[in-house]
């Protein structure tokens, strides 16, 4: 076991677990449960976003996959920034203004019906859980290179943590953890991009040509076309990464921890510029590891290469940046992973025991109540999932939750905002055709089945792609489509209603 690492690893849990403290004293009713209130300033939560959304994904996987796949694995990268976006323009506002804790809420400020709120509940705890299983797999692996445990031990050991987190201190707790670990990641990664960046004494062109012969690659590890093949695939990821944002449970909740929609959009804006300069860096991250650590090396320690990141840091700056690094990976899962039980654990106790159970009558005691338990629910399928997914990389593992959350959830926030012949059969069947469509298609995918046993399941894949995004997320329109003109069912005035306060807010 690394002293130093180990080290470094408790001062991050006793940072941590003293912010959950603090946070505890002020989470004493649903609203500062959910939302922390809505006091957060722009800034701090466009750095909390960023720390939700900078996850093991975007540091551990990303690397790997750069390192491994070469620019293809930059397609990652790439997506998850032009996401926010989409975010930003379509999104952030209308939600602000129409919601109050839950995605659920904008939708059934126009369509009243306990039947979508059950849906809408659904489909956040479906892709928060998806989502948390990526971290968990990249947890495990981090921790068993950090600390010598095995996986299974690894994965109990975040999933307490982040239980501990959310049941005591909330959303405060969640934002104060992610915007810690925002700083701390920055800061690592923007030391070992100078570090990769100098060994190739401050030139693109050098780094460039090392690389043409650095790797099993050769050149073609600067060419797309390494890891995904088929034309079609590529362009299922790229849709996925690019729509699945604006459908992502626990990144549409921090849009309800501000005062008013313009502090929600200039919070995106902050985001998307923290956000973009670290992906700017994931190059540096993959390419230094390719060059000096090797895909041999990488994928002797993992084999999805969840730690070229980590084993960069160890070849380029020993023992002390390596602690540090894991340090700061194992932080970035622990604020991911807490802002994902969050988020289904308010659409247990908001949408589905609040407002369909309890019919709009339970107390706040009792939300209080249902919401912890649900936390506590959440992580445990959560840790039972992730145990079956540790061969795979947390990147590519994320964005099937962002192809889940582009075909369940977007097509009803965008018609429910924009299209005013909408109506509540069209926002059930939207939401359940995604939904159904996507999970079904994963199931059957190369992502599960694979013949030589490199993925969850031996055998042959029934559907040829990994990411299923551009069937689902096309289906997840056409059902809420032909569900609304099944239906003769709409209320225009609510619809004008709805236009005026998603843009203006009153």
């Amino acid at each position: 076991m690394n002293t130093t690492a180990f080290s470094l690893f408790l001062g991050i849990v006793a940072i941590t677990l003293i912010i959950t403290y603090f946070a505890s004293k002020r989470t004493k009713s649903t609203s500062e449960f959910y939302t922390g209130g809505g006091g957060l300033t722009g800034w701090q939560n466009g750095l909390a976003i960023a720390g939700d959304y900078m996850s093991a994904a975007s540091f551990l996987g990303i690397a790997g996959s750069i390192a491994l796949a070469g620019f293809d694995g930059f397609f990652y990268s790439i997506g998850f920034l032009v996401a926010y976006l989409v975010v930003l323009y379509l999104i952030a506002e209308p939600l602000r203004n129409l919601g109050r804790y839950t995605m659920a809420d904008m939708i059934a400020a126009r369509f009243d019906d306990k039947k979508i709120r059950g849906v809408a509940a659904l489909n956040t705890i479906t892709i928060s859980t998806f989502y948390m299983i990526a971290q968990l797999v990249g947890a495990g692996s981090l921790i068993r290179l950090l600390l010598g445990l095995d996986a299974v031990t690894s994965i109990v050991i975040v999933g307490v943590l982040m239980t501990v987190y959310v049941v005591f201190g909330g959303m405060t707790a969640t934002s104060w953890v992610q915007i810690t670990k925002a700083v701390l990641l920055m800061a690592g990664t923007f030391i070992i991009s100078m570090i990769v960046f100098a060994k190739f004494n401050f030139s693109l062109t050098e780094m460039f040509n090392h690389l043409k012969t650095a790797t099993p690659l050769g050149e073609a590890f600067l060419n797309p076309g390494n890891k995904y093949k088929v034309p079609l695939d590529t362009l299922s990821l790229n849709l996925a990464l690019v729509l699945g944002t604006a459908g992502l449970p626990h990144i549409l909740i921090r849009f309800f921890t501000v005062k008013d929609a313009p502090t929600a959009r200039s919070s995106v804006v902050y985001a998307t510029w923290i956000i973009g300069i670290f992906y700017i860096m994931t190059v540096f991250l993959g390419f230094g590891a390719a060059a000096f650590v090797g895909a041999d090396a990488i994928t002797a320690q993992d084999k999805g290469g969840n730690l070229a990141a980590p084993l960069l840091a160890k070849a380029l700056g020993g023992d002390f940046l390596f602690a540090f690094i894991s340090a700061v990976a194992f932080a970035t899962i622990l604020a991911v992973v807490t802002g994902l039980v969050l988020s289904a654990a308010s659409a247990f106790a908001h949408d589905f025991y609040g407002h369909i159970i309890k019919k709009g009558t339970a107390s706040e005691k009792q939300q209080l109540k249902a919401a912890r338990w649900a936390s506590v629910g959440v992580s445990v399928l959560s840790i039972v999932l992730a145990l079956f997914a540790m061969k795979l990389n947390v990147a590519f593992l994320v964005s099937l939750a962002f192809a889940v959350a582009a075909s369940a959830n977007l097509p009803v926030l965008v018609f429910t905002i924009f299209w005013k012949r909408f109506n509540t059969a069209g926002a059930i069947t939207g939401m359940l055709t995604g939904l159904i469509s996507a999970l079904l298609l994963v199931a059957v995918s190369p992502s599960v089945w694979d013949p030589a046993g490199k993925a969850i399941f031996t055998g042959e894949a029934l559907f040829p792609l990994a990411n299923p995004g551009i069937i689902s997320i096309p289906l997840g329109f056409i059902g809420a489509i032909i569900g609304t003109y099944l239906s003769s069912k709409t209320d225009v005035n609510k619809y004008t209603e709805v236009m005026v306060k998603a843009n203006t807010g009153m």
